[in-house]
C-alpha cells in the first residue's frame, strides 16, 4: 500500500506534520480518518490521464478505502499550457471519455471542469475534501501549480510519481549520464516493477451528493477553448484502448527485431507509444511488464526496456533536477565551452526559423523529417537527433539553435513539451548525457556530429523520403 507515494505536502497549519506523513503513510491515513471532517478523497489528475494502472489513482482509492470515504477524480482543463496547441488538445480529448468510463467502473466519480472552472482549490472546498492526491510532473509549470496548491490547501496533499517505474525522488541529484543512473534503477526495479493492483473504491457516491462535472463533448470543447490553433490535429487516435492496441501490435510484430532495427525511421523501429506515454493514456508499468513477459528474445527486450526505463527516467531526472532543462545553459560546462570556441565558425548555410519550419533547406532528408513531424505529429528518435544537430549547424548561435529546436519540437510533436524531448535536444545540441568526441569539427567542436551520409548507412534514405512524399499526398494515413 502506498508504495509509489513520493511526497506529502501539508499546509504548515495542519495538525498532522510532514514528518509523520513521510514516516508511515498508513499511520497518516488512520490519523486522517480520526482528525478530518472531510467527505471525500480527491485525486487531481493531470499527467496520468488514465483509469487503469495509475499509481496515483490507486493511492487515492486505497486512502479512501482506509478511511471509508468516496473518491472524486478531478480533471481541470487549462487552455494555455505553455507551447500547447490544437493538435495536443485534440489528442488529449480524444481519450478523455474512455478515461472517465474506466474511472467510473472503479466506483469513483469523474469530474471534468474546463477553463474557466478548472480551479482545484474551489473544487476541494465544494466537495469538502479530506485529502488530495496528485500525480507528479517534473516540468516547470505543473510543478509550480503543485507548489501553489500545497500552499493554498488546508488539508494534506500527497503526490505520486505515476509515470515512471522508479519514482524520481529516488534520485535527489542530477545524474551525469545513463551509466550513472542505470545501476541505481536496476537495483530498485525489483521493488517497483510489479503489476499494479487497480483496486475499486468500496464507498461509492449516491446521486444526491455526486459532484457535477461538465459534459464531455470533445469537438465542442475544441471549438470553445481559447487555444493556439497554429498546428492542426493529426490522424492519430488517443486513449488507453488505442495505446494498448499499439502495444499489442508492437509486441507481436516488431519487438523481436528491436535490438537491430530500432534506428530504422519507420514502424519497424518504433513502438509508436511516445505520445500515449506523454499524455498518460498508458503507463510505463503496463508497457514494461508486457514487454518483459513477452516471448521475444532477451536482447530485443533488453534494448527496448533500456529506452523505456533507463533513458526515459534519465530524461525525467534531468528535467526534475536542472532548472535550465530547456536552454543551452542546462548542458555540461565542457560542451558549452567547445560550442563557444566555435561560435564564430562559418556555417555551411544559415536558415531562418521560418525556413526551417517550412522545410525549405537544401537537405532533402532533413526536410522530409520536418515534414513528417508537421504531418503526423511524430518523428523517429534517430532522425530527431539528426534533425536537431542540423539546426545547430545552420543557426547563428548554439543558443538560438536550442531555442528553435524546442519551439518546433513542442509545436508539432504530439509528445512535445516532455522531458524526453528536452533531454533529446540537449543531447543533440549540447551533448547532455554524452561525452566529448574527436576530432573537433567546425561549429560542433567536440560535440558528436551526424551527417546525411551517416544516416544513409543506417537506413534507406531515398525510401524514407518517398514515404514522406506519399504521406504528404494523402496516400499514407
Amino acid at each position: 500500500m502506498f508504495r509509489y507515494l513520493s511526497f506529502c505536502l501539508v499546509n504548515p497549519g495542519h495538525p498532522m506534520s510532514l514528518e509523520r506523513l513521510t514516516q508511515d503513510p498508513r499511520v497518516a491515513v488512520r490519523r486522517l480518518g480520526a482528525a478530518n471532517e472531510g467527505r471525500c478523497v480527491v485525486y487531481w489528475m493531470q499527467r496520468a490521464q488514465r483509469g487503469v494502472d495509475n499509481p496515483a489513482l490507486n493511492t487515492a482509492i486505497e486512502a479512501g478505502n482506509a478511511i471509508d470515504l468516496p473518491v472524486a477524480v478531478f480533471f481541470g482543463l487549462h487552455p494555455r499550457y505553455p507551447n500547447s496547441n490544437l493538435r495536443h488538445y485534440a489528442f488529449l480529448l480524444d481519450g478523455i471519455n474512455e478515461t472517465r468510463r474506466r474511472i467510473e467502473e472503479r466506483n469513483c466519480a469523474f469530474v471534468f471542469r474546463p477553463w474557466p472552472e478548472h480551479d482545484l482549490i474551489a473544487f476541494c472546498e465544494e466537495v469538502h475534501a479530506a485529502l488530495v492526491v496528485g500525480d507528479e510532473n517534473p516540468m516547470r509549470e505543473p510543478e509550480s501549480w503543485r507548489r501553489s496548491a500545497s500552499e493554498k490547501l488546508r488539508i494534506p496533499f500527497w503526490t505520486v510519481d505515476a509515470d515512471v517505474i522508479v519514482p524520481a525522488s529516488s534520485f535527489p541529484d542530477e545524474e551525469y549520464a545513463a551509466y550513472t543512473i542505470r545501476p541505481k534503477i536496476h537495483r530498485l526495479l525489483p521493488v517497483f516493477l510489479h503489476p499494479l493492483s487497480n483496486p475499486e473504491a468500496r464507498r461509492g457516491w449516491d446521486e444526491k451528493n455526486r459532484p457535477a462535472g461538465r459534459e464531455l463533448d470533445p469537438e465542442r470543447l475544441l471549438d470553445e477553448l481559447p487555444i493556439d490553433r497554429t498546428a492542426s490535429p493529426v490522424a492519430v487516435r488517443g486513449g488507453t484502448t488505442e495505446a494498448l492496441r499499439r502495444l499489442d501490435d508492437f509486441i507481436k510484430n516488431r519487438l523481436a527485431n528491436y535490438d537491430t532495427g530500432r534506428n530504422l525511421p519507420d514502424r519497424q523501429g518504433s513502438s509508436e507509444l511516445s505520445a500515449y506515454l506523454h499524455f498518460g493514456h498508458i503507463g510505463p508499468h503496463t508497457v514494461a511488464l508486457a514487454v518483459r513477459d513477452s516471448h521475444a528474445a532477451q536482447a530485443a527486450k533488453d534494448a527496448f526496456l533500456e529506452q523505456l526505463i533507463v533513458r526515459r527516467e534519465l530524461a525525467v531526472n534531468f528535467v526534475a533536477r536542472n532548472p535550465d532543462y530547456d536552454t543551452l545553459a542546462g548542458c555540461h560546462a565542457w560542451a558549452r565551452k567547445t560550442l563557444e570556441e566555435h561560435a564564430s565558425d562559418p556555417r555551411p548555410h544559415l536558415y531562418t526559423e521560418s525556413q526551417l519550419e517550412s522545410a525549405s533547406t537544401e537537405d532533402r532528408l532533413w526536410n522530409a523529417a520536418q515534414r513528417e513531424m508537421m504531418l503526423s505529429g511524430r518523428m523517429h528518435g534517430y532522425l530527431r537527433m539528426y534533425w536537431a544537430k542540423k539546426i545547430l549547424e545552420w543557426s547563428e548561435s548554439p543558443e538560438a539553435a536550442f531555442e528553435i529546436a524546442v519551439r518546433l519540437n513542442d509545436k508539432y510533436e504530439l509528445d512535445g513539451r516532455d522531458p524526453n524531448g528536452y533531454a533529446g535536444i540537449a543531447w543533440s545540441i549540447g551533448a547532455k548525457h554524452d561525452r566529448p568526441w574527436a576530432p573537433r569539427r567546425p561549429v560542433f567542436g567536440s560535440i558528436r556530429y551526424m551527417s546525411a551520409a551517416g544516416c544513409a548507412r543506417k537506413f534507406d534514405v531515398k525510401s524514407y523520403i518517398g514515404r514522406v512524399d506519399a504521406m504528404e499526398q494523402g496516400r499514407l494515413w
